[in-house]
């Protein structure tokens, strides 16, 4: 069964992958909340003869799924959380199924799928003998919070892997060769005094005050951390009445940088400030840190590999209506927001792209060796193993993650770009597994870079399953 033929093998589950992408967007479920996503696709894995752990990392719904023995061994990463507030209807006006519930903001109903599709098929490569090694398919929970890969990593997932593979929705096709932020999320938690705010303020100790003056003391920081530094943050807790004295109030914080080590030194910085916040307002704090996670680092090789793929496989070919819905959509968008996908490309794929609402070809890749604005846990897998990721269009042109436009397009024409992430997938691992020196020379690759990797949650310390009660 050769590479074509496992191409073909994923054309031939189309109907399957797209209801699979389909239940898990009309179902969305929150990070580390996946129940129903997790056991969907962990069945369809068992019944085409995976071998699968549950409970990875400790958390109920991290899974691996595995197929074939002995090396090389290969991993395609799979996700499927929604996000908060994104509930969206296949309409092009914001039209909620339900206010306030969960959506595919960024697609992770196609993410997983994709990956799936991609190893049911080499499977039966696997199994006629056409390659051999071990394949895995990792469910990962939780991305969206940086959680779920850590903590898998912390278990050892993904410590014998040569390679590891995975894609993300996005409004265009490319490779993925930038990096992204290292970051650390926390929260802190203030406790004071109640009291009536009017009647006997002196015996109040105010925690929100402590709050407002950390976010203060973040406002100072700000200028003396590196210029790609990013922190934000969110009151998760603030108090009931403003003739109450607040007695406790809370905060959650990310912290992003392109280093591991600058996050930790801004977050020690950030402690220290948490505590003189404290001192100031004669309140406790307490520390609670949620997940960090690593910066990106693209292995050329891998990532060679795939773009070769992205050119190979037959791009999408979106039919009128799906053009009709993405110039829909695209209509809702701030311009400023297609300006600015656009600016990011070469002269020749600006002129390829602009005026359209949805582009399938893959153009070059934007920003290599840069690093980008956002995080991902993928960095932590690509810090212990040769890691390649790619973008495969799913939205329209300039349509940002994390809005009801992604949602919208995630649950409609999106699937077909899902099934070409794929066939991309599918034959990028095929080539790694039929050809041990592309592993080798990743491998190598990987080995230049050097690899200190340790995982930045300290054992101990369980998933944060409460994270979305903060």
């Amino acid at each position: 069964m050769g590479k074509q033929a496992t191409i073909d093998r994923v054309e031939e589950r189309r109907a399957e992958l797209e209801t699979l992408a389909g239940e898990l967007w009309e179902n969305p479920e929150l990070g580390l909340q996946e129940e129903e996503s997790a056991e969907r696709i962990v069945h369809t894995l068992e019944d085409r003869g995976f071998r699968v752990e549950t409970g990875v990392g400790g958390m109920p719904t991290a899974f691996v799924g595995e197929i074939g023995t002995g090396s090389p061994c290969v991993g395609i990463l799979g996700e499927y959380d929604a996000l908060p507030g994104l509930s969206q209807e296949v309409s092009a006006v914001r039209e909620p199924v339900e206010n306030g519930r969960p959506g595919h903001g960024c697609g992770h109903n196609l993410l997983g799928t994709a990956g799936v599709g991609a190893v049911l098929a080499l499977a039966e490569a696997i199994e006629a003998g056409t390659l051999e090694g071990t394949l895995r398919f990792y469910g990962c929970p939780a991305e969206e919070q940086l959680v779920g890969k850590v903590y898998m990593a912390r278990d050892g997932a993904f410590d014998d892997l040569d390679a590891a593979l995975t894609w993300h929705p996005s409004d265009l096709t490319r490779p993925t060769r930038d990096r992204s932020l290292a970051l650390d999320s926390i929260v802190y938690r203030f406790e004071g005094e109640s009291a009536h705010a009017a009647a006997s303020p002196e015996a109040g100790r105010s925690a929100l005050d402590a709050v407002q003056l950390l976010n203060t003391g973040v406002e100072y920081l700000r200028e003396h951390v590196p210029e790609a530094a990013r922190v934000h943050y969110s009151i998760q807790d603030g108090g009931d009445a403003p003739n109450v004295v607040p007695p406790s109030a809370s905060v959650w914080y990310y912290v992003r940088s392109p280093e591991r080590s600058q996050v930790e030194a801004i977050s020690d910085w950030l402690d220290d400030i948490a505590e003189g916040a404290a001192i100031m307002t004669q309140t406790e704090v307490s520390r609670q840190y949620l997940t960090g996670c690593y910066d990106y680092r693209p292995n050329g090789t891998i990532t060679d590999v795939i773009t070769k793929n992205l050119h190979e496989v037959e791009p999408v070919a979106f039919a009128e209506e799906d053009r009709s819905f993405a110039e829909a959509l695209q209509a809702s968008l701030d311009p400023g927001e297609i300006d600015s996908s656009l600016e990011k490309l070469t002269d020749e794929d600006r002129a390829a792209v602009d005026g359209h609402a949805v582009y399938a070809n893959p153009v070059e890749a934007t920003n290599a060796g840069e690093a980008g604005g956002g995080s991902t846990d993928v960095g932590d897998v690509s810090w212990i193993t040769p890691t390649g990721q790619f973008r495969a269009t799913t939205y329209p042109v300039g349509t940002p993650g994390h809005t009801w436009q992604a949602v919208a397009a995630n649950g409609s024409f999106g699937v077909k770009g899902m099934v070409f992430a794929a066939k991309v997938l599918a034959a990028s691992a095929y080539d790694l597994l039929a050809d041990p020196q592309l592993l080798g020379e990743a491998a190598a690759e990987f080995a230049r870079t050097g690899n200190d990797y340790e995982c930045s949650v300290p054992g101990g310390i369980e998933p944060p399953f409460d994270v979305w009660e903060q």
